[in-house]
């Protein structure tokens, strides 16, 4: 994360470095287009371009970091492994299932949405309605309740 940041930051200051360099050709060319001014120009677009970038990447990291808390957590209270303040209950009122079972049927809604979305939805639907099994076939666990 350190070095994420440390990228960021440096494009940010090679961004504003640059800016300072196309006023400056500006005032010194007074407002007149000359290899100076175009040469200014060029770097503070390459460096648009980078900052662009950097911050980019420091986004997506965010968001895979906020998708991997966001499972942790998810992983945490189906498994019952989050516990509440002392003297607090931590019940959610369903009884707790493991990690393994929690990514099967995690697995399953993935097979079911990719179904629905090749517009295979119908059949899906209609085989998994004549299933005596209770969640999906696909897993030893459920065929066996």
């Amino acid at each position: 994360m350190d070095n994420i940041v440390d990228n960021l930051n440096n494009a940010y200051q090679e961004f504003v470095a640059a800016t300072a360099n196309v006023l400056e050709a500006k005032a010194s060319s007074e407002g007149q287009k000359t290899p100076a001014t175009d040469a200014a120009l060029e770097n503070f677009k390459q460096r648009w371009e980078l900052f662009r970038v950097a911050c980019d990447q420091a986004e997506e990291f965010v968001e895979s970091v906020k998708q991997r808390i966001g499972s942790e957590c998810l992983v945490d209270e189906a498994t019952g492994s989050v516990t509440g303040n002392p003297g607090q209950a931590a019940s959610s009122g369903l009884p707790p299932i493991s990690a393994v079972r929690l990514e099967q049927m995690s697995k399953a809604v993935r097979w079911l949405v990719l179904e629905l979305q090749q517009g295979s939805g119908n059949a899906a639907a209609s085989s998994h309605s004549h299933s005596p099994a209770p969640f999906d076939a696909r897993f030893s666990e459920d065929a066996a309740q």
